[in-house]
């Protein structure tokens, strides 16, 4: 199958790493990855802060430069789920690039349904569940609902050899992070920040991953302000680890 790879803004300047594990990852399974490019950021920070007409031209172009692709991949439930839900709204049609955009863990779950062992981590591992993937992808199970309870960011880090996996308390609260959220009310969204980290640290993990860069990114910084020894990685780079 050909693969488009969309990375988004902040894995493209803050996350680099991100975006190499994703294409090492997909390319090991056998897959055909192309990277477009002159893509930009998918319109997601103006949308949510109000400026939806200048996200339609990054739609636009998205859709012109992911146009013809069996599936878009791409390593941010936040941003995943904006095109996805979004983009047929903003572009006022039905938008054959968002019904094939999915994130990297849906993607690797559900299409290529990865069976095989993957990387090598060694270390005990705290799963953070982004509140796009739970809610709006389906990553996991909400707890609110009630449902059989899945997780689909756990299945795929049980491929890895040497690793531990452990939840922390309320495993689907609110980070705090929340895009606009974290300018607009910094104080409780701080505090939030602090809530999550703690609990995970109270797992004993030794690492934090999850399947979204901005989510780790301010929890790490949380955990850096505060000197704890915890660190944070995205998912993609511990199942592309050893490879």
């Amino acid at each position: 199958m050909k693969v488009g790879l969309f990375i988004p803004c902040y894995v493209d300047a803050v996350y680099p790493e991100v975006g190499v594990a994703t294409y090492k990852l997909l390319r090991h399974l056998g897959l055909d990855v192309v990277y477009p490019e002159k893509q930009t950021c998918c319109g997601q920070p103006m949308a949510n802060a109000g400026f939806e007409k200048q996200a339609i031209p990054l739609a636009e172009n998205f859709d012109d430069k992911f146009n013809g692709f069996e599936y878009i991949v791409s390593p941010s439930v936040s941003c995943t789920a904006f095109i996805r839900l979004n983009y047929p709204r903003l572009l006022n049609h039905q938008c054959e690039s968002a019904k094939h955009c999915m994130d990297v863990v849906e993607f690797l779950h559900d299409v290529v349904k990865v069976d095989r062992r993957l990387g090598t981590f060694p270390y005990k591992v705290s799963l953070h569940n982004s509140c796009h993937g739970v809610r709006e992808l389906g990553l996991s199970s909400p707890t609110e609902q009630h449902v059989a309870k899945f997780n689909k960011i756990k299945d795929l880090l049980e491929l890895v050899d040497g690793i531990q996996v452990v939840e922390p308390e309320r495993p689907d609260e609110c980070c705090g992070f929340g895009g606009m959220f974290s300018i607009e009310e910094t104080a409780v969204s701080a505090q939030m920040g602090r809530d999550k980290v703690e609990r995970h640290i109270q797992t004993d993990a030794e690492y934090v991953t999850g399947p979204d860069c901005s989510c780790l990114m301010h929890m790490a910084g949380i955990a850096k302000k505060q000197g704890l020894n915890i660190q944070f990685k995205h998912i993609v780079e511990i199942l592309a680890a050893g490879l």
